[in-house]
């Protein structure tokens, strides 16, 4: 077994600054504590996967399931941006009505678009 570490870099596309990268993601994840997702820039391909769901793809699917969760969060805290060239991976802790999962969402940002998230979380427990 080869134990070295391939690093996988996208393909094309102007690279933009940390910063600008960051504020990509933002958009994204106040449009969702906002339950308003008109100002988030996504790629047409954008792809999103989660730990409990099929692989998505499309802009329009995606914002179709992303507006199916809107209603179940409450609020958006968001602890830390790591941010590696087009990657942004975010900490943060979503409000929901079943309680508070922490999540890390790792963002693709081309070209000023939102191309590719991959969402990892820990459930909140709900209180009995």
């Amino acid at each position: 077994m080869d134990s070295s570490i391939v690093y996988l870099e996208p393909v094309g596309g102007e690279s933009v600054s940390r910063s600008e990268n960051i504020a990509v993601v933002e958009s994204y994840l106040n449009g969702l504590a906002r339950k308003n997702l008109t100002s988030v820039p996504f790629a047409p391909g954008i792809t999103f996967e989660g730990p409990l769901m099929p692989k998505l793809a499309g802009r329009e699917t995606i914002i179709g399931f992303l507006t199916s969760i809107l209603p179940f969060i409450k609020g958006i805290e968001i602890k830390q941006h790591i941010a590696d060239g087009d990657y942004v991976a975010t900490v943060f802790d979503m409000e929901t009505v079943n309680g508070v999962d922490h999540v890390v969402d790792l963002c693709l940002i081309v070209d000023g678009l939102l191309t590719e998230v991959r969402a990892f979380y820990y459930p909140g427990q709900s209180s009995q």
